[in-house]
């Protein structure tokens, strides 16, 4: 397979896109109730990076948040069962104090995956990795390595198509294909799922609540596949962060070697500025 092909379609349908909420589906807030991380911090100003200055650099190990529910329940797919089903992806984190999520999609890939594993166990974060399937069961003991380092492994389809338009068996097979790859190779299927592009719709929502897994978006897409520079991509993050925030970036897919840089830069000004990086648990009923 050619990572750099698989993912074009990317450049035409996120041209131009935000760097704040575009996820494609806006105004969700997640609900996740748990342990609560220190209150906020000074509120940042517009259009200047909330990470200036310096605070104590800490993190937090991931907590076992509660997932409330948003949008109710779908009609039940068989007698006396009732499948949760959203109408809208997470986008952010909420009632967490000054707290930020990671997400690297696309992988996991041993050209760049290993490299930000190492930045992240360094300063003791975790993160979620949403993986395609045809790059997870050609990287098995990336797989593992990333559930043993306490990272979080979701669902990113099979082959990364655009899911909108494609028969519900099709659908099924990219999203169930994977969980089956990754159940088989962590002992744990996936718990959370993310449409290719953000583009989501009803059958994606309820084929994922089937398969036991919640839809989660981003909040700050770092823009790094258009590798617009190191650079750049850490001061998106730096400008852009916040509590609650859902940062994009990937980890595969294309030439990642800026995203793989610029972590090393933006995750250390993150921590110093007093924002604590974690992952979302949901329990199972």
């Amino acid at each position: 397979m050619t990572n750099d092909h698989m993912f074009t379609r990317r450049r035409m349908l996120m041209a131009g896109a935000a760097v704040v909420g575009a996820s494609g589906t806006a105004g969700v807030a997640a609900l996740l109730g748990g342990e609560t991380a220190p209150g906020p911090g000074p509120t940042p100003v517009p259009g200047r990076s909330p990470v200036a200055g310096s605070q104590t650099r800490g993190s937090v190990k991931p907590s076992a948040y509660r997932l409330q529910p948003i949008t109710g329940y779908g009609p039940p797919p068989r007698a006396r069962t009732r499948t949760l089903v959203r109408r809208e992806p997470f986008l952010r984190v909420s009632g967490l104090g000054r707290a930020m999520v990671l997400t690297f999609d696309d992988g996991p890939d041993r050209r760049y995956t290993p490299d930000i594993l190492r930045t992240l166990r360094k300063y003791d974060v975790h993160a979620m990795f949403f993986v395609c399937g045809v790059m997870a069961a050609a990287n098995k003991d990336l797989l593992r390595q990333l559930a043993d380092e306490g990272h979080v492994v979701g669902n990113h389809t099979w082959s990364h198509p655009l899911l909108p338009g494609m028969s519900r068996s099709a659908i099924r097979s990219q999203m169930e294909r994977t969980s089956e790859v990754v159940e088989e190779a962590i002992g744990e299927a996936p718990r959370w799922f993310r449409a290719p592009y953000g583009a989501w719709n009803g059958t994606v929502f309820r084929i994922g609540a089937e398969l036991g897994m919640e839809p989660l978006g981003w909040t700050l897409d770092t823009l790094d596949w258009t590798r617009p520079g190191t650079g750049t991509i850490a001061a998106r993050v730096e400008r852009h962060a916040g509590p609650g925030v859902v940062v994009l970036s990937h980890d595969a897919g294309g030439n990642r070697s800026q995203s793989v840089r610029a972590l090393r830069s933006y995750l250390p000004e993150l921590l110093d500025a007093g924002y604590h990086i974690t992952v979302p648990r949901r329990k199972r009923a």
